[in-house]
């Protein structure tokens, strides 16, 4: 059966009940799906309400629900008629065979609201109605397509804003833009191996923050890239390497001649044998950000997407630097406390299961190499709908 492209749109609720996590955990989880793209948008009133009529007119959603839906979006995503600000809404893009179905069926349905159940919607919607039967309040938690001409109709439309109203939702935030602090956090390749609920955990972990995901990107870092982006760390390697470089290689010589290594040999390794080791390291690094070998990748290829994803947020409030490093938990996961990110969820110093910028200074360096704010979510509805 031919693969297909299937969405999630995040509701403005539950974004700002931070349950993004627990619900991209629900989605990462399904078998023979892949989540391949993410983007967040600040919906422009336009694009509302070409949204709220595309629901009203959809013959493949029950008539009875149409009009349910095509309020709650003009509702819940307009922007403030006072202030204008946007409201963030998430999309997610999973691709694989029956993605459709198979996000239909792990979402749930209205009713599934009423009471818990093993669907999205069940744990974190809700549709309520008074003893009469009628609808008294509506939060579906996501939103979907039923089909997959559904999915073409509505991503078409989102496509059509996704420069304009997408990337970067800076406006969608309550505070004046000269006190928001920007960082970024990269959920690394190891938690996407196979379909598992971890990289949702490690973004619930984050919400305890009580910061605001401002962007979202699913990203294959290039060789150039990751260059670029862990470039200061290849100099601190091949220093801090060195001494503990040296101390090995003169044990293993002193074990096979037999008597203890001179000063000038110890110092011939320090200078030769240190920076090969720590390049090595640094090598194993990209190999495992990008799934590339450094040394083997032609020039012409390193600019190229890397064979590894990770989902690369932009966190955005006060001090949001500090606040996220202090959830993210220190480069050794031996050395981090309980409940921190790289406790919970890291296995060693490279494996450690998320990155967090460490300054603002730094965080702008890695902004800017990652651009979070690219469209990648075209490419692949033109791939799948153009």
């Amino acid at each position: 059966m031919a693969k297909e492209l299937g969405f999630v749109l995040i509701t403005p609720h539950s974004l700002r009940k931070s349950r993004t996590g627990g619900i991209i955990g629900r989605f990462s989880r399904i078998e023979g799906l892949e989540f391949v793209a993410a983007r967040m948008f600040g919906p422009s009133q336009e694009l509302v309400g070409r949204y709220a009529e595309s629901l009203m007119s959809n013959p493949d959603i029950e008539e009875e629900k149409r009009p349910i839906l095509a309020n709650y979006v003009t509702r819940a995503f307009s922007p403030n008629p006072d202030t204008g600000r946007t409201h963030r809404v998430l999309m997610l893009l999973y691709e694989g065979e029956n993605a459709i179905s198979k996000i239909y069926e792990t979402a749930g349905g209205f009713e599934d609201t009423r009471e818990s159940a093993d669907t999205v919607r069940g744990t974190y919607g809700d549709c309520i109605r008074d003893l009469n039967g009628n609808l008294t309040y509506f939060e579906p938690a996501v939103l979907l397509a039923p089909t997959v001409a559904s999915a073409k109709r509505t991503l078409s439309l989102w496509m059509e804003y996704a420069d304009t109203d997408g990337g970067i939702t800076l406006n969608a935030l309550s505070l004046p833009e000269k006190e928001v602090q920007k960082t970024l956090v990269l959920i690394k390749p190891d938690n996407f191996r196979f379909p598992s609920s971890r990289p949702g955990n490690i973004v619930d972990l984050f919400s305890r923050s009580g910061l605001r995901i401002i962007g979202a990107q699913v990203h294959r870092m290039s060789v150039a890239e990751a260059e670029e982006f862990y470039g200061p760390v290849r100099a601190i390697l091949r220093e801090k390497l060195c001494e503990r470089t040296t101390d090995k290689g003169c044990s293993v010589l002193e074990k096979e001649f037999g008597f203890p290594m001179p000063a000038e040999v110890e110092e011939a390794l320090c200078k030769t044998l240190g920076p090969l080791y720590g390049d090595h390291q640094f090598f194993e690094i990209m190999k495992f950000m990008t799934g590339r070998w450094l040394p083997d990748v032609p020039e012409a290829e390193r600019a190229a997407e890397g064979k590894e994803r990770c989902l690369a947020l932009i966190y955005a409030g006060k001090n949001a630097v500090e606040i996220i490093r202090g959830i993210l938990g220190p480069t050794d996961p031996s050395q981090a406390q309980p409940g921190s990110v790289r406790k919970e969820y890291g296995s060693d110093i490279m494996v450690n299961a998320a990155h967090a910028s460490d300054s603002p200074e730094n965080a702008e360096r890695e902004m800017a190499i990652v651009k979070p704010a690219r469209n990648l979510v075209k490419p692949w509805v033109d791939k799948y709908y153009a």
